[in-house]
């Protein structure tokens, strides 16, 4: 593989690329390097690569003319998608570049000529017509500003590298490693067995590859769900797997710690006055599967109306005692959640008894209350869950009335503040709530 590097430092590259298995590759022709400096092909006899920034601003600008001529002298064509092979631009608002991203490089291109070409920008950027007039992908390692492209350029170059054939000397070896099955990588140990009063794991030391197999994937899971649990999303999970993380993350256990109520009065009518709503049998459904998925501690449905309880009775006895349950077994674990009530007060009544605590009623408005209890995020609701039971207030019809809101103890964050629709379903804003407060993936 031939790495073309645009760059105005090529001295940058002299010890990285002339040391440890890059110079091995390198003296085996497995990698090759050829480094363009803009300066060389500057239009004028200063040699000038960059210019003040139109519009005002610090820094400077890398010119198009000398690194459009440096990408002509390389075979691209100004307006034309083909070329000799990838051309990447370094800038910290590319897309990220990413494990797999070095592996399609590596591989796919197998077949052919294989050959890369990196940009390295400096100061404040390259001039955005470039990107314009080449077929040029914006690359980001990461999110940080360098002083330039070439310890990103260096980044690319390594994890494609490293995944040629013949690279490594352990073919295995980038098979077993960090982000390769979408989870990070295990930790090692070697010699000797005790260093600083630690042992390695015993587990390591048996022999017993199959229980060794199993810490290491466990390791794997863990460090994953500890440092960058978004992965865990992409990653194929077997069903142990998944349990698991389960009995291992602290963060889904406090969803039992969490509980929700769907207030049927006080709440406001079209015309904002306070009124009593009726029951939704499609709230209840869904409100329920929503709060047995995240393991919600308990869901209370609350009406003072006497025969809209006598409703919520028959729906329940239906779905987890009668024909529902044996029809629907996923259901009636669901609703069997749901606790009758009368009032917020009552909730909070029934909730400090069955707790020992009483809990930290946190209300919830679409638009904002009139008042303005205090307010507190997403995660600092989620932080208040390992002190204390949460009560979280839900209103139907449009919205908890202010009677309702003044039993509130603080208001979680509206799920759309800057939006001009903002009319979801109490349904839907419930279990945006609940992902938002637990976060399975932050």
């Amino acid at each position: 593989m031939h790495f073309n590097i645009v760059t105005l430092f090529p001295e940058f590259f002299a010890g990285p690329l002339d040391c440890g298995l890059l110079q091995r590759a390198r003296a085996a022709r497995l990698v090759s390097f050829s480094f363009i400096n803009p300066r060389d092909l500057a239009c004028d006899k200063r040699r000038t690569v960059d210019d003040r920034p139109y519009g005002g601003g610090p820094g400077m600008v890398l010119m198009a003319e000398p690194i459009s001529r440096a990408l002509q002298s390389l075979g691209f064509s100004p307006h034309s998608k083909a070329g000799p092979g990838p051309l990447f631009l370094f800038k910290a608002g590319g897309r990220p570049f990413t494990q797999k991203e070095a592996g399609r490089l590596a591989l796919e291109r197998l077949a052919d000529d294989p050959c890369l070409t990196l940009i390295c920008g400096r100061y404040e950027g390259v001039d955005a017509r470039l990107e314009e007039i080449f077929p040029i992908e914006s690359l980001s390692v990461g999110d940080f500003v360098l002083n330039g492209g070439e310890a990103a350029a260096l980044c690319l170059i390594e994890a494609v590298s490293r995944l040629r054939p013949g690279f490594m000397g352990h073919a295995e070896s980038g098979a077993e490693e960090s982000f390769s099955g979408g989870l990070l990588e295990y930790p090692q140990y070697t010699r000797p067995e005790t260093f600083a009063g630690l042992a390695a794991p015993a587990i390591l030391r048996s022999g017993d590859h199959r229980g060794i197999a199993r810490w290491r994937r466990q390791a794997s899971l863990r460090a994953t769900l500890e440092n960058r649990p978004d992965l865990l999303s992409q990653a194929a999970l077997a069903p142990e797997d998944r349990e698991f993380i389960s009995n291992l993350d602290r963060r889904l256990c406090l969803g039992a710690n969490l509980y929700c109520a769907l207030v049927h009065y006080p709440v406001l009518d079209r015309e904002e006055n306070s009124t009593a709503a009726s029951l939704t049998n499609l709230d209840i459904h869904d409100i329920s599967r929503s709060s047995c998925s995240y393991g919600l501690g308990a869901f209370y449905v609350l009406s003072p109306l006497e025969d809209q309880r006598e409703l919520l009775r028959e729906i329940l006895f239906y779905w987890t005692r009668g024909r529902g349950a044996l029809s629907n077994p996923d259901r009636a674990a669901a609703l069997a959640l749901v606790r009758e009530g009368r009032d917020v007060e009552g909730a909070v009544e029934d909730l400090q008894r069955r707790t020992g605590q009483r809990p930290l009623l946190i209300g919830t408005s679409a638009r904002g209350p009139a008042f303005a209890p205090p307010l507190l995020s997403f995660a600092e609701i989620a932080g208040e869950l390992a002190k204390r039971p949460v009560l979280l207030l839900f209103g139907t019809g449009h919205g908890l009335a202010p009677e309702a809101l003044a039993l509130c103890d603080a208001m979680a964050p509206s799920l759309r503040p800057l939006g001009g629709y903002n009319h979801l379903s109490v349904r839907a804003a419930a279990a945006i709530a609940f992902d938002r407060i637990l976060n399975d993936w932050r």
